[in-house]
């Protein structure tokens, strides 16, 4: 096995963690092809962001990061409501002839449903396979699927393969869920592969809104694909506190 940067040898940790349910390091080592100090220093990264708990010896997963790769169906109906909400205040920002880019996130499906009943004539780029479904039904909107590769449970197109796309395209914003953002890491996601796309895809848009219900608020994950200076917007369904409120409005962010 090829030596692997920190991110995908972490993800490779919960992969496997995810099918065995509980390791050893001197397994989990082997497996991952590195020392045991360096499988331990990922442990305790992996732990200290709540992902795995540290056994005598091993690690096993918690049930917080097995929830969050529920398929793409049982995320969708998870905090709907305040997704519908945050999905609301996104439209407003959409303007006509705008080129704007969704990520394949449910919080993104649901303003795909309420583009799909707008009158806006608008281009949407996404690498979202139900959000791509649901905008072709409206003949005002132009809808371009970026290319990738499919994994089971998941509705989303992922890796680079099709990103020389978006090099011909010039996005206005781009409207991005993530699994957790901080001051610290910005929009972080589990997933290493889909973070990789979401790096280009932020990096190709003029700006970024961050659409993100309040429990992903201070949170982080394993992988940055958004820094503070790179977001411009975030909208949620709950105030930020002061102190946060100070802290965002410091990096130029707005909060709706």
């Amino acid at each position: 096995m090829d030596k692997l940067f920190a991110n995908e040898r972490r993800q490779l940790i919960l992969n496997i963690l995810e099918e065995k349910k509980r390791v050893t390091v001197k397994d989990l080592a082997k497996d991952v092809n590195v020392s045991e100090a360096t499988l331990r220093t990922d442990l305790n990264v992996l732990e200290e962001e709540g992902l795995l708990t540290r056994t005598h010896g091993g690690a096993v997963l918690n049930e917080d990061f097995s929830s969050s790769k529920k398929s793409f169906s049982e995320r969708e109906k998870k905090n709907r409501d305040s997704k519908i909400i945050i999905a609301q205040k996104a439209i407003e920002l959409i303007k006509r002839k705008d080129c704007i880019l969704l990520d394949a996130s449910t919080t993104a499906l649901e303003l795909a449903k309420l583009l799909r009943e707008s009158s806006l004539h608008i281009t949407v780029v996404t690498n979202g396979i139900s959000t791509a479904i649901e905008l072709k039904e409206n003949p005002g909107i132009n809808v371009i699927l970026i290319g990738g590769m499919a994994r089971m449970g998941s509705m989303a197109l992922e890796g680079s393969l099709g990103t020389n796309i978006l090099s011909k395209i010039n996005i206005d914003t781009m409207f991005t869920s993530a699994s957790g953002f901080s001051i610290e890491e910005g929009l972080t996601d589990f997933n290493v592969y889909e973070v990789e796309l979401k790096k280009i895809m932020v990096e190709k848009a003029n700006k970024v809104i961050g659409m993100l219900d309040y429990s992903k608020i201070g949170t982080s994950s394993i992988a940055t694909f958004a820094t503070c200076e790179q977001i411009d917007t975030i909208i949620t369904d709950k105030s930020f506190d002061d102190a946060l409120l100070k802290e965002v409005s410091r990096h130029d962010i707005k909060v709706y």
